[in-house]
């Protein structure tokens, strides 16, 4: 161990410790308008709004007010814990025969109804201290002072055309007719404008004044199908999370339409195992995690949509005697080929509603890339905050409604067009996410406990993996915060299971260099796909905030991407 932040494995960075707040997020600049949110007496609800909006200038390529996102909200004092769900929904004139010749990947219709919006506000109203002018502020800042592209950016950009093509696009991300390089300055007067009506009008403004009309007049005129109908009848939605324990913790995540049980699943198989002993970045421990990765995602395949439309067997799929079960078809000397959707529905009350009821259980196992951005908050009483937001690709649709400075979502290409399948397309119904916010607890809150510690991180499907390697870390080998994120990755992917739209990935596991190589050959010869990627060259970007025992503060972000942890 001869890196600087080692405390009992190799980590480059220190530990970052505070006493009275902390905030981790993808880009420093955001990260700081949630600490002067923090700083000026506000909680940790107020930081997450300025942290939200302030990321959709900073780190376009993740997110923006026209996005989605989902919202995990603790306030220590009620012991309450509650998702605000801002993921929106499917224009009502999007159906699979408008679509008959495949989804857009880009452009005003991959676009669908912004939920983000709302769940900000919403969470604010519900629990903000501050302003909600004060909160908005440090964005509006950015807008006009502007935000220098980074070279994490630049890199995503180059593959983006239409962001340095369409006019109102290009004004901000090709000025002058050339794409932004790396340090150059990035400014978004028309999106200031935007946050301040926001700050001044509340949700009203976006779903049914100016922004609205600003929105469907370009969608009228761009040929999209998005109605004021389709914006001013949307509402997020306040949800409890689902929860399994693990290691003596308990685990909360988003519910269903997020892919949030298929961590919890992931975790019940991996505790039938000893994962200390086994090790986390060795053949035996990687092997395990993959296994219980296929379990949960064939799973996932088979059931998970919007619960509105489906009915989701979620009290089975996180129970712990269907995860012994599952856990019996894991073969320690053989990566499984094929994986078929178990039977969740034998271990809770089968559906009752028949117009809900969608079974499958043929699903075998069978990259345009994604992009999300996660942050969390910790504040001086103990709330906290972790939020998922997201565009779905890299900047999104990459249209932006003109005079706005809004980046349009392209979420609509997480669709599919098989009647057959459980998350087939129709109108109003929410897509399935694979955003998953993440807090542990030592107990449950209304039994006393108290939170241990929240995560996330972006990804697509790699982030519930992600976060399962991060969570063993953290509690079955004693890692720092630090030590968790910096360590090696992997990063599974299950052929024809990808979110995004056609669904055709091949099967895949690619593994950080820094992992031995006789692990990466061992893998082979238990037939996993492995393949090595560079030192750093892993999904994900995990940042997290861990309460330690005396009440203080650890915070990590990961160097994968441009993420800033603050702490005071």
């Amino acid at each position: 161990m001869g890196t600087p932040g080692a405390v009992n494995n190799d980590a480059w960075a220190q530990v970052r410790m505070g006493a009275q707040g902390a905030v981790v997020s993808n880009h420093p600049l955001s990260s700081l308008a949630g600490m002067r949110i923090l700083m000026n007496g506000g909680n940790a609800v107020d930081a997450a709004v300025a942290i939200g909006f302030a990321l959709g200038v900073a780190e376009p390529q993740g997110s923006g007010i026209a996005s989605d996102g989902f919202i995990m909200v603790h306030m220590k004092e009620s012991g309450t814990i509650a998702v605000a769900n801002g993921t929106g929904n499917a224009p009502m004139a999007a159906t699979p025969e408008r679509f008959k010749n495949g989804l857009e990947t880009s452009g005003i219709l991959s676009v669908s109804v912004p939920g983000l919006c709302d769940a900000l506000l919403s969470a604010h109203e519900r629990h903000g201290r501050l302003s909600l002018n004060e909160c908005v502020a440090p964005a509006i800042e950015l807008c006009l002072a502007g935000v220098p592209q980074t070279h994490y950016q630049y890199k995503l950009a180059q593959s983006c055309d239409q962001l340095h093509k369409f006019p109102a696009s290009a004004e901000i991300f090709a000025p002058g007719g050339h794409p932004l390089r790396p340090g150059e300055i990035r400014r978004n007067p028309d999106l200031a404008k935007t946050y301040q009506l926001i700050a001044e009008h509340g949700r009203d403004a976006f779903y049914t004044g100016a922004i609205a009309k600003a929105l469907i007049d370009f969608s009228d005129t761009a040929g999209g199908i998005l109605t004021k109908e389709d914006l001013a009848r949307y509402s997020m939605a306040w949800q409890d999370p689902i929860s399994t324990t693990y290691r003596g913790r308990t685990v909360y995540e988003a519910p269903p339409n997020s892919s949030g049980h298929a961590l919890l699943q992931g975790l019940n198989l991996i505790e039938h195992f000893d994962m200390a002993s086994l090790g986390l970045n060795t053949t035996a421990g990687i092997h395990v995690m993959v296994e219980a990765k296929k379990l949960a995602f064939a799973d996932r395949e088979a059931f998970l949509a919007d619960p509105d439309f489906v009915d989701v067997p979620i009290e089975g799929l996180i129970s712990k005697a269907y995860a012994a079960d599952r856990a019996q078809l894991i073969d320690l000397d053989q990566a499984a080929e094929a994986v078929s959707a178990g039977d969740p529905w034998a271990y809770q009350d089968r559906p009752i509603d028949p117009k809900k009821s969608f079974r499958r259980t043929d699903v075998k196992s069978r990259e345009i890339h994604s992009d999300t951005t996660h942050y969390c908050v910790v504040d001086r009483w103990g709330n906290a905050v972790d939020g998922l937001q997201s565009l779905s690709s890299n900047f999104g649709s990459q249209t932006v409604c003109p005079g706005t400075g809004m980046l349009l979502n392209n979420r609509m290409n997480y669709w599919h067009l098989d009647a057959d399948h459980v998350d087939c397309l129709q109108p109003g119904k929410r897509v399935r996410h694979t955003m998953n916010p993440v807090m542990v607890f030592n107990a449950p809150p209304e039994d006393g406990g108290t939170l241990d510690m929240c995560c996330g991180t972006p990804g697509a499907d790699t982030q519930v993996q992600s976060n399962m390697q991060h969570i063993s870390a953290i509690y079955d080998h004693n890692y720092t915060v630090t030590e968790a994120i910096h360590a090696p990755r992997w990063t599974h992917s299950q052929a024809q299971m990808d979110s995004m739209y056609p669904h055709n990935n091949e099967n895949d596991l690619i593994i950080e260099s820094r992992i031995d190589s006789g692990v990466i050959e061992d893998l082979k010869n238990l037939g996993h796909p492995a393949r090595e990627v560079g030192p750093w060259g892993g999904k994900g970007s995990v940042g997290a905030i861990r309460v330690n025992a005396s009440g203080s503060l650890s915070a990590a972000s990961d160097p994968r991407r441009d993420g800033q942890a603050l702490v005071y």
